[in-house]
């Protein structure tokens, strides 16, 4: 009886060894989400965020009344339009896939190429774009906005003591403080914060197969990429695997430089069982699918399919919750 208490103890206690290990080994990876990405140069507060809720949606920002931010990156969807390609004014395609707004806020850059360094700077370029709003003078969109009332009063209230709130300058932080407050934590945070139950057997399986073939090598930090840039194939030519009918050589378009040749931010990889289809082309309709292909191309290995299955199982830990008031259309003035 005795023996089998110890013998059952041990098990136990090895077990909680190998649960803490992995734990351990996950906290030097990955962090938990903050409850906002707030900024020095643009703080956080519940009327700028409310504003640019409202600006979110506001189709009136776009010369013919279609187009809004929310288009391309709907919040009931996760923050992205699930197309292969993204569509702006009059159906016009833009270049590659939406990535989600949902903690994006926390990137290192914005866009595939990482061309805008901050929201608040990829909010502007959206807003002033032939292909995304077809507005090219950031006067209009005072003018539009000065123009009802409504508008006039909540830009009082979200920057007070400003003499010309409703300047263009306040329309891009109020859209980056909405996007800031776009924060949906999961249960994998829960487990960062040691709640070593909030994982699955499957999951944890996955997450020890996510650090040990490699994945974290670039899927880091707190959303598990979108801090570093680097190359889509770097074992062998990444549209040999994704059937992508076009070669897009990433950030070289934007640098010039020849080291940058399909050379692409590493994506943040919260939501992801949420928001297909996969890769800057939206070449890949399916998470397993990009899985394997990661392997090979990035990491030269084959995954197997249990590892594969094991991986997705970890990343569907990453899925949060959308909290009712990010999921509510607001009723614009």
């Amino acid at each position: 009886m005795l023996v089998s208490f110890i013998v059952a103890a041990g098990v136990t206690i090895s077990c909680n060894t190998e649960e803490q290990t992995l734990l351990d080994e996950a906290r030097r990876y990955f962090s938990p989400l903050p409850v906002v990405f707030d900024s020095r140069i643009n703080p956080v507060t519940p009327e700028k965020v409310w504003l640019g809720k409202m600006l979110f949606y506001e189709r009136r920002l776009s010369i013919n009344g279609t187009v809004s931010c929310a288009r391309c990156h709907p919040i009931e969807y996760y923050g992205t339009d699930r197309l292969k390609i993204s569509e702006g004014l009059n159906c016009h395609e833009d270049l590659r896939n939406a990535p989600t707004v949902l903690n994006a806020a926390g990137q290192r850059a914005f866009n595939w190429t990482g061309d805008r360094p901050t929201v608040e700077e990829h909010a502007k370029k959206a807003l002033l774009g032939k292909v995304s709003t077809g507005i090219t003078s950031f006067r209009w969109i005072e003018n539009r906005l000065k123009s009802i009332p409504g508008y006039v009063e909540l830009f009082k209230k979200a920057f007070p003591g400003d003499k010309d709130p409703v300047r263009f300058e306040n329309v891009v932080l109020a859209l980056g403080a909405f996007e800031r407050a776009l924060v949906t934590p999961s249960r994998f945070d829960m487990y960062l914060k040691g709640d070593i139950d909030a994982l699955s057997e499957e999951e944890k399986t996955g997450l020890r197969l996510f650090i040990e073939k490699g994945c974290a090598s670039c899927h880091t930090g707190t959303l598990l990429g979108g801090t570093i840039f680097r190359k889509f194939g770097i074992v062998e030519p990444y549209w040999k695997y994704t059937g992508s009918k076009k070669i897009d050589e990433g950030r070289y378009s934007y640098t010039s430089d020849p080291q940058d040749r399909f050379v692409f931010k590493v994506p943040q990889l919260r939501n992801v069982a949420k928001t297909p289809p996969y890769f800057h082309d939206g070449s890949v309709k399916t998470l397993k699918e990009a899985i394997r292909i990661m392997g090979k191309v990035q990491l030269g290995i084959d995954l197997s399919v249990d590892e594969i299955n094991s991986i997705e199982a970890f990343l569907q830990s990453l899925t949060g919750n959308i909290p009712q008031d990010m999921l509510t259309v607001p009723v614009l003035p």
